[in-house]
């Protein structure tokens, strides 16, 4: 199933040590990363001597980068969106560089306890300048869903797929935030499926939203992946297991809740496994 699609994944999950990132990857014949982080630096705090300094690694181990997993609409709505633009130019930047099409990026965090909707001109007001410029630069945006943001559940996905979908806009579909959200995935991918390009595999329990080994939550990750096959989906598959603390995990989680201390490397393995036991 789904044969003709590559896998990556957020590496950055193994170890903070780019080395063993790429080791690990190399164990399990994996061919690209997501990039978002190595050696302790983020991905928008990278230099370009640092930037050339990965490519080098990478090229000799033969991975190549699915995505820059950026930050890039991981603000508030209400935060200052011109210094926020600055570092997404310097995420385009780096997308070149690193030879990818492929920009992560998320739809701004609505304000607790507010209707997204009443803020729904200010973020399309932003994702039309970023839009623009990524057509201009020819990369390609791909939307994650995500708590707390104006496209947390598929309705307003799909509002913004239909105002902004097309050549340089679609979609990632991450099965546990959808779940953490309350969001049921099958429904979910009935309303997006026409805009999805990039799958993020991470499942989770829909009792208390834990992130669980792809497979073994309530996202429906197989049926989900044989709906994609028969309509012929070819994009990526990239891991993000989230099973345990890694360098960097309260950051990118508004409420991690309560993750066991581990072995990153062995908890990437685990979900790689788990991922192509569904595909087998």
């Amino acid at each position: 199933m789904l044969e003709a699609c590559k896998i990556s994944g957020f590496a950055d999950e193994i170890d903070q040590n780019f080395d063993e990132q790429l080791r690990v990857l190399s164990e399990l014949g994996q061919n690209y990363l997501e990039l978002r982080g190595a050696d302790g630096v983020g991905v928008a705090d990278l230099t370009m001597e640092k930037a050339a300094q990965l490519r080098g690694k990478m090229d000799a181990a033969g991975i190549g980068v699915s995505a820059i997993g950026s930050p890039i609409g991981k603000i508030g709505v209400r935060d200052d969106f011109e210094s926020h633009f600055g570092s997404f130019r310097k995420i385009v930047e780096l997308a070149h560089f690193f030879r990818t099409p492929y920009i992560r990026m998320f739809s701004f965090y609505i304000p607790e306890g507010e209707d997204p909707e009443t803020c729904r001109e200010e973020v399309f007001s932003r994702m039309e300048r970023m839009v623009a410029y990524a057509e201009r630069e020819n990369v390609i945006l791909l939307h994650e869903n995500e708590k707390g943001i104006y496209g947390a559940t598929a309705e307003p996905c799909r509002k913004l797929f239909e105002r902004f979908y097309g050549e340089h806009f679609q979609g990632i579909f991450d099965f546990a935030n959808f779940i953490q959200c309350g969001q049921d995935t099958l429904e979910a991918y009935k309303i997006l499926k026409p805009y999805i390009r990039y799958f993020h595999v991470k499942d989770a329990l829909r009792k208390n939203g834990e992130v669980v080994l792809p497979g073994q939550g309530d996202g429906n990750l197989k049926e989900i992946f044989h709906r994609a096959a028969e309509s012929g989906f070819e994009g990526f598959l990239s891991l993000e297991p989230h099973l345990f603390h890694f360098q960097g995990f309260d950051q990118l989680e508004k409420d991690p809740g309560r993750k066991k201390e581990g072995s990153g490397a062995m908890a990437f393995r685990a979900a790689h496994e788990s991922l192509m036991g569904l595909l087998a």
